[in-house]
């Protein structure tokens, strides 16, 4: 259950450290943390979860102080690698064995559903809703990531870039996270679609095409 005052994981504030230190180096990474008013977090990276504050605080000094390019690369790296730790720590083993045998439409709703259980973990006081219809998207509403900006392209690529690496493990190995939407460019909520490729028909004269043939497929 969410809790009163609003926190997110340790992980938006860890591993943007760790990108940012990859990047940019150890001296941009204390001064990115010292404006938002974080140093301490590098000296002891919080364990528990966060105030969302925190995570506001920190992206909107990381796009402060780095070129956007950068900024944004910082970001999406930094949920690549909270993607990663979500598939070696915190996803359920049972998920890693039968989502990838299923068919990609149906794992990425049952993943979905998963996330959006836990989704105040990430989202804080945002409100996260899987979207109805053939596209498989979700909105965050509220978020902290977009939460008093304002900018000319979407700025959430840190959930992007989570959801991405979380898709591809489990649901499909070329799927790509797209944000379509963003309250920081005027739209009422951020929106993410996951797509990926379908399976691509059969080659001419294979067995399988002349299969499909038969069957009325092609």
């Amino acid at each position: 259950m969410p809790d009163a005052a609003a926190r997110i994981g340790p992980n938006a504030v860890t591993r943007l450290a760790e990108a940012l230190d990859a990047l940019r180096g150890h001296a941009d990474t204390r001064a990115v943390f010292a404006r938002a008013g974080l140093a301490h977090r590098l000296e002891s990276p919080p364990e528990r979860m966060v105030d969302e504050a925190e995570v506001v605080a920190l992206h909107a000094a990381l796009r402060g102080l780095v070129p956007p390019d950068q900024a944004a690369a910082i970001a999406f790296d930094a949920g690549r690698r909270t993607a990663a730790y979500l598939l070696a720590h915190r996803i359920p083993r049972v998920m890693h064995l039968v989502l990838p045998r299923l068919p990609a439409r149906w794992a990425a709703r049952i993943l979905l559903g998963a996330i959006g259980r836990h989704a105040w973990t990430f989202a804080g006081s945002g409100r996260f809703a899987v979207l109805p219809g053939r596209a498989v998207r979700f909105s965050i509403a509220g978020g902290p990531l977009a939460r008093g900006v304002h900018a000319a392209t979407p700025v959430c690529g840190y959930y992007a870039a989570t959801f991405q690496g979380l898709f591809r493990a489990l649901v499909a190995p070329a799927a790509q996270v797209v944000e379509t939407a963003c309250e920081a460019c005027g739209d009422p909520a951020c929106i993410f679609e996951i797509r990926w490729p379908s399976a691509p028909l059969p080659r001419r004269g294979s067995a399988a095409w002349s299969r499909s043939r038969s069957d009325g497929l092609i």
